[in-house]
């Protein structure tokens, strides 16, 4: 590396392979930027199962998807909770009848299935979706309550 300058004002000239990946970071950046300016107003996030609640509550037109299978729904649900498959060969086509300008709260058992369905939102142009971190099982752990469809 080479230093240089008046005393007390030394720079450094970084290697070319430093500013390759300082100039690929910047433009990641910029691009991640771009992106959601250019998005609009579309939140698609993880909360917390309280936050979750308190959304369901405050909100009465938020949708609760749940998107385990029928036989994982039967076993206990967020109350109203609607049941789409994700494993259903036509996911994305029974999420794609739906208003995408309302507002959804969706879980799964784990938040395994519902993180990966954050991108079918994303790409259907969803536009206010959160999934519960940790699907039902943190819903229950955190004393939330379950019901029998």
């Amino acid at each position: 590396m080479a230093t240089g300058g008046a005393p007390g004002t030394e720079w450094k000239v970084m290697p070319m392979m430093s500013r390759t990946k300082g100039l690929a970071a910047l433009i990641v950046v910029l691009g991640v930027v771009l992106a959601a300016c250019s998005s609009g107003s579309a939140v698609l996030e993880t909360v917390e199962p309280e936050t979750a609640a308190e959304t369901i509550v405050s909100d009465p037109e938020t949708i609760v998807l749940d998107i385990r299978t029928p036989a994982e729904y039967e076993e206990g649900i967020i109350e109203g909770a609607i049941n789409i498959d994700f494993y259903a060969p036509d996911f994305a086509a029974q999420l794609a009848q739906l208003d995408r300008n309302a507002s959804y709260v969706v879980y799964c058992r784990s938040g395994n299935r519902s993180g990966e369905a954050m991108a079918t939102f994303a790409d259907l142009d969803f536009q206010q979706v959160s999934e519960i971190g940790g699907g039902i099982v943190n819903w229950y752990q955190d004393g939330l309550p379950i019901v029998l469809p």
